[in-house]
């Protein structure tokens, strides 16, 4: 009976000895060693602190090289640095258009001088379409070169275009219209479209008109279309 009592004494010890070192155990994981991320864990300061006004993920956001902002997706492109707007072409509404010859020329070279008679600028650009009514359909053929720039005119400015007509003794035909059009930025547009015609009576009377007959560039330097017309060699 003893030796019964004796065990059950031996075997209580043991429990109570296994118990008291599992509540040691749980003790020792609640201290913070360094090991242990979650023992130290606490709430972000984020989660407790209201944020400041206006801030947001936009308000830390790292600026764009240069300290400017960069373009919003929705926003349109800037315009090209130094970009500007095409000029307007002039059309037959904004022209005054006057023929004449040199007085020593004998008729073989017209001077076609452009007025811009409208109330704002326009461009000749390139070199004018020209004809001679139902004799001469036209366009007859550039001769020379361009010039550097078109020309621009403002209100009441002139550009000037000449016409070489015939060289001497060549065969002839008598024309009595002088049919004009226009081209807009692009080299040999508006070919196409209506051609202003106006009787020559008034300004020179009847021409003559050989089948080399070619046109100068439009340029607002008379003296320019001057050296095209008269210089040997004409191109």
């Amino acid at each position: 009976m003893s030796t019964a009592r004796n065990r059950w004494q031996t075997y209580a010890l043991g429990a109570a000895a296994v118990a008291a070192l599992l509540t040691s155990t749980a003790c020792d994981s609640g201290k913070d060693d360094g090991k242990n991320p979650t023992a130290t864990a606490t709430p972000s300061a984020s989660a407790s602190t209201p944020a400041s006004p206006g801030a947001g993920p936009s308000a830390s956001a790292s600026p764009s090289p240069g300290g400017k902002a960069g373009p919003s997706p929705s926003g349109s492109a800037a315009p090209t640095t130094g970009g500007r707007p095409a000029a307007r072409a002039c059309s037959h509404d904004d022209l005054s258009i006057t023929p004449s010859l040199w007085k020593s020329d004998s008729g073989q070279n017209l001077l076609i001088t452009a007025a811009n008679i409208s109330g704002t600028a326009c461009t000749l650009y390139h070199h004018p379409y020209v004809g001679f009514g139902t004799v001469v359909a036209g366009p007859l053929p550039p001769m020379g070169s361009a010039p550097r720039a078109a020309a621009a005119l403002q209100p009441k400015e002139k550009a000037y275009a000449g016409v070489y007509m015939f060289r001497g003794g060549e065969r002839t035909v008598a024309v009595t219209a002088l049919s004009m059009g226009y081209q807009d930025r692009a080299p040999g547009s508006n070919k196409d479209s209506a051609w202003l015609e106006q009787g020559l009576a008034a300004w020179t009377g009847d021409l003559n008109v050989g089948r080399d007959a070619k046109v100068t560039y439009w340029n607002k330097d008379l003296r320019a279309v001057e050296d095209q017309l008269f210089r040997p060699g004409r191109g």
